[in-house]
């Protein structure tokens, strides 16, 4: 499959959807943005000390990332949302707060990603590049555990890695491709980013449901 295939079914997957995923992009940014805002703020002793202070508090930089720790089981449900829409299911922006309600689920993710985050930097330190290849063969660890909630934080990477063989070129370029379209959100003052979040997202959920989630049928057959 093309990648210029890859984005056209993305952008049919968007049709009629636009006023949802750009509504929940907004709400994820606004929510994040706030929640560090208002840490940083409390850290800091009140507004008036944080518009005054000259560096951050060691509170604040704590607070902050035990608050991005909690907030990665929402940035894996937004992903899981996209899937959802690639799949022409009813994919509603409250659904993506669900993940909250299953414990076993949330752990599961964070430690998936603090474990990807762990591999990913361990082999960074070898070399840039080798860095990069395995974030891409990583890359498909929680679409992977959306489908088989069974895997282990392990199972996943290794099927990730396993179902990327081949396949992680052409996830380089597709993600490459929305380079320009980031030089012009830029120009826009960041705004236009609200329309090309959901775009890259629907194309990262078609990549996987198309090349990589049948990959066992294929191999099958």
């Amino acid at each position: 499959m093309k990648i210029s295939e890859i984005k056209y079914d993305a952008r049919q997957s968007l049709k009629g959807e636009w006023g949802k995923v750009v509504g929940l992009t907004f709400l994820y940014l606004v929510l994040s943005a706030g929640i560090n805002l208002s840490i940083e703020i409390y850290a800091s002793g009140g507004f008036i000390n944080w518009l005054n202070q000259e560096y951050t508090p060691p509170l604040a930089s704590i607070l902050t990332a035990i608050i991005s720790v909690i907030l990665i089981p929402l940035s894996i449900a937004i992903v899981w949302f996209y899937l959802d829409l690639v799949r022409e299911k009813n994919a509603e922006i409250s659904q993506v707060f669900t993940i909250y309600t299953d414990v076993k689920v949330m752990l599961k993710v964070i430690g998936a990603s603090i474990m990807v985050g762990i591999f990913t930097f361990l082999w960074s330190l070898l070399l840039i590049i080798p860095g990069i290849i395995k974030g891409l063969a990583y890359s498909q660890t929680f679409m992977l555990l959306k489908d088989h909630p069974e895997y282990s934080i392990f199972e996943a990477i290794t099927e990730s890695r396993r179902r990327m063989h081949g396949y992680k070129w052409k996830y380089f370029l597709l993600n490459l491709s929305f380079i320009g379209w980031g030089i012009l959100c830029l120009i826009s003052l960041g705004i236009g980013f609200l329309w090309l979040t959901p775009y890259v997202y629907a194309s990262n959920a078609t990549f996987y449901q198309n090349l990589i989630a049948d990959t066992d049928e294929k191999e099958i057959l």
